[in-house]
Parts: C-alpha cells; structure tokens; sequence
C-alpha cells in the first residue's frame, strides 16, 4: 500500500500531488463499476416493463422482498391496481408479475447496497487521513448527485402510475441523464486520483475538438433517452432509411409542430419519427468528429496514454454504430432486449472514453 500523506490542502506548484493509497483508488474504481452494472440493470427493467412494479418507494422497509404468499398477492395486488396492468398486462399470471417485481427489486437493492459501499468505506478513509479535504468536497457531490438520481428516479416511475402505462420519456430521459452525469463526475475524480498529473496537450484545436465531441456526445445520450423512452424504435425499424423514405413525410407537415404533439408524444407518428431522426443525424455528426478527432489527436499526440485513448475512443464508437443499427432494424413488434441493453452500456463504453481523452487533452485542472 502506498504510503499516506497528510490531508492538507491540495499542493502548490511545484509540489508533487497527493498520493492516495491503493485501496481508495480500487474504492473509487469498485463505485464506477457498480453505477455501471446499475444503468445497465435499469436498461434490462425498462426494457422488460418492469419499473412500474413497484408502487410504493420504501428506503427501508423495501429493502426485503415479498418472504410469503399472502406478501405476494399483496404486492400483486397493488400493481393491478395500476394504469400498465389495466391497460396491458391485465391477466398476466403471479409468476409473470414475479419476473418483472425481480428486475426492479434488483435496481432498487442495488442503489441500496451503494449507499453502503460509498459510505462506510468513507468513513474509514477519513478517519485514518487516507482522504484529504479536496477528494472529499469531490465525494460529497457524488453523494449528492446520487440523492438527486433517487429522487428523480421515483418520480419517474410515479409518472407511470397514475394515468399512463408507461413512464413519462422525459422523465425517464432525465433520471438516465443525471445517472450518467453521476458516473462522468465519479469517473473524472477516479482519473485525477489514479493519475494525478497527466501529460498536457497544449494543441488549442484539440482542446476544441475535445470539448466539441463531449458536447455532441452528451447531446446523442439525451436524445437516446429519449427515443428508448417513447419506444420510437418500433415506429421505423429500418436502416439507412425510415420506412423506405429519407425523411418520414409526418415531418415535411408544418401542421405537426405543436406543442401537443411534443407533450403528448405518444399520440401521433410525429414524434417518434422526430426524435429518431435527430439521433439519426446526431449519430452521423458525431461519427465523423470522432474520426476527424481522432486523426488529429494521434498526428499531435504527446502522451501515449492519449494514443491509447484515441484508440479506444474509435473502436467503442464503431461497436456502438452497429449495435445502434442491429437494435433498430431488429425492434420489429418488440425492442430486443439484449442488443438495447448492449446499446446502453456501449453508450457508457463511449461516454468513458470521451472523458478519459478528454482528461488527458485538458488536464486535471477541472
């Protein structure tokens, strides 16, 4: 174990950065691949019509399943008594409800269990001076970004409880974006732990060009939410083309762009066809500035962890071009559960290495 320096206030120039000891930077790593394995359930539970299962949000008393029958024609009981049940599932058997309560237990226990291992773990590490105050003020907001995910994750699954048989999109695209914003501020905080002090690129258009695909990038995984959210998969599996035409002919109607339509989303073809048309374009947009980036980051590459990065950053991207392909031309009747949780975690595939290239062009002054 590395040794441990005294938590004083982070070092002036010319002094060495703090060296954390080996056990908190696996914590950190071991936090990262949990919230991971967290999204990537959350996707299998979308996906299988599970969210809604649930009904009430119980921190602590829900820590424990249903343990006999009569919990269980209880729990049941109360999910009839939802707009899903009523609407589509109306008939289905205690084994079938079983299925979905399993993979939202799951979700719900697993957020439960990384409370654990953030907080105990911290407590620790503070005490024994094996955290300096600057990763600390770091550590709180993940605390609080992952308070603000709970939170909106109920009030998701609450959209679908009362009038709708499904989760709002929207709210459903907000919960994903601030888990996915948890995971980006924990994954840089890992980075400036494991490597302190990484290898500068002062190249001004790569700096450019590294804040262009993160902004790209972020926008591609709100408009992903989205469209997994209003299921727009379903209206156009069909790849170059939507249904055999560029543009949809409901988007060439200017009669379509009314704010009922945006809200109400799920009552006409417009706005499935809109949202996966800009995901379409985003997706094309976001290739080539990849490809452009980087070709330019490995003509002017200084580090090898930056060519490393470079590297990987192309290869998660053309994985998740084609498993963004396989999933739409295979969302015949039914979104295909395995490839749109294998889009989903290649989207965080991605997302991990724009931050990682990003950490070594601009450095870990953020």
């Amino acid at each position: 174990m590395e040794a441990v320096a005294s938590p004083a206030a982070e070092p002036k120039t010319g002094q060495s950065p703090k060296k954390y000891p080996t056990v908190v930077k696996l914590w950190l790593i071991t936090g990262l691949v949990m919230i991971f394995v967290q999204v990537v359930v959350g996707g299998i539970t979308r996906l299988t019509g599970s969210g809604l299962s649930i009904t009430e949000w119980e921190i602590v008393t829900g820590t424990l399943p249903p343990l006999n029958e009569a919990a269980w024609e209880q729990e049941f009981a109360k999910y009839k008594a939802t707009p899903q049940y009523e609407k589509i599932n109306e008939g289905m058997t205690m084994g079938e409800f079983q299925f979905i309560y399993f993979w939202e237990y799951i979700h719900r226990l697993w957020a439960r269990l990384m409370g654990f291992v953030f907080a105990i773990p911290l407590a620790i590490f503070w005490a024994r001076g094996m955290v300096d105050k600057p990763l600390l003020k770091r550590l709180g907001v993940v605390f609080l970004l992952a308070a603000l995910v709970a939170s909106f994750g109920w009030i998701m699954v609450a959209s679908g409880l009362i009038d709708r048989p499904w989760v709002n999109a929207y709210k459903l695209t907000m919960h994903l974006s601030l888990a996915l914003l948890l995971f980006s501020y924990l994954f840089w905080t890992t980075l400036k732990v494991v490597q302190p002090q990484p290898l500068r690129n002062p190249h001004r258009m790569l700096k450019r060009g590294a804040i262009a695909v993160t902004a790209v990038g972020a926008v591609q995984i709100v408009l992903g939410g989205i469209m997994s959210g209003m299921k727009a998969g379903l209206y156009f599996p069909t790849w170059p083309d939507m249904n055999g035409k560029s543009i949809p002919p409901v988007l060439l109607d200017a009669a379509n762009y009314t704010v009922e339509n945006f809200v109400n989303y799920d009552s006409s073809l417009f706005m499935p066809a809109f949202i996966q048309i800009l995901h379409r374009t985003t997706a094309y947009v976001l290739t080539a500035l990849i490809i452009w980036f980087v070709w330019r980051a490995l003509k002017a590459a200084k580090s090898s962890q930056l060519r490393i990065g470079a590297y990987l950053l192309v290869s998660v991207l053309i994985v998740q071009v084609v498993l963004g392909i396989l999933t739409v031309v295979n969302s015949v009747g039914v979104i295909p559960v395995g490839l749109g949780v294998y889009h989903q975690a290649g989207a965080l595939f991605l997302l991990s290495a724009i931050l990682y290239v990003d950490y070594q062009v601009l450095g870990a002054r953020y």
